[in-house]
């Protein structure tokens, strides 16, 4: 009845040890889909007036970070349901902001990763670039704003450089490195009407 045992357990120990040189037993399996020719709408939860729509050659999706990755963006824009001065919803949804990024991450919540990307306030008529790094990206941040190490702001009121740049979505800075620096536009050639930037007569 010993011998019996003693062999069972050598069995499982043998069948233990080669399982565990099987090839690829080490290896972390792969998860997560990969979608082309996307079009893709994003409704974040901290933004309930807000809707994101974005165009995409390849998303990618992962169940474990729950993060999703577009590559190959185009048509990025955001759209703001629309309120009355009691707070009312109207009905009419408005054109806020647009974006345009070569890729773009989208995190477990909803807040957008990027190394680059330009985001055109549509009725302040204000083009931001903004740059990052790995370490440091670009972060657009779901009923926030965005922020980045190093933007360019052009409108036609102001406009300059900024470092550690943090903006709202109403085109207000909220903090900036001592490093940057700001144009003021006294006598501006353009000014905005309707989302577009439209030359001021001098007659």
């Amino acid at each position: 009845m010993q011998k019996i045992g003693l062999y069972a357990l050598l069995a499982i120990v043998v069948f233990a040890l080669v399982f565990a040189f099987l090839p690829g037993s080490r290896t972390e399996s792969r998860t997560g889909a990969t979608l082309q020719g996307v079009q893709l709408r994003l409704y974040p939860a901290r933004d309930p007036d807000a809707v994101w729509s974005f165009r995409a050659a390849d998303v990618t999706s992962d169940p474990v970070t729950n993060e999703t990755h577009l590559r190959t963006l185009s048509g990025g824009q955001r759209v703001v349901k629309e309120r009355d001065n009691k707070g009312v919803l109207t009905g009419r949804e408005i054109l806020d902001a647009r974006l345009s990024a070569p890729e773009l991450t989208i995190d477990a919540q909803d807040n957008m990763l990027t190394r680059q990307a330009r985001i055109t306030l549509v009725q302040e008529c204000a083009d931001i670039d903004l740059s990052g790094t790995p370490q440091q990206p670009v972060k657009i941040e779901q009923g926030s704003g965005f922020s980045a190490p190093l933007a360019k702001v052009d409108s036609p009121n102001w406009g300059g450089t900024f470092t550690r740049l943090r903006m709202s979505f109403q085109f207000v800075s909220e903090e900036a490195g001592e490093d940057s620096k700001t144009t003021f536009e006294l006598d501006p050639d353009e000014k905005c009407v309707n989302g577009k930037r439209v030359p001021i007569s001098r007659r």
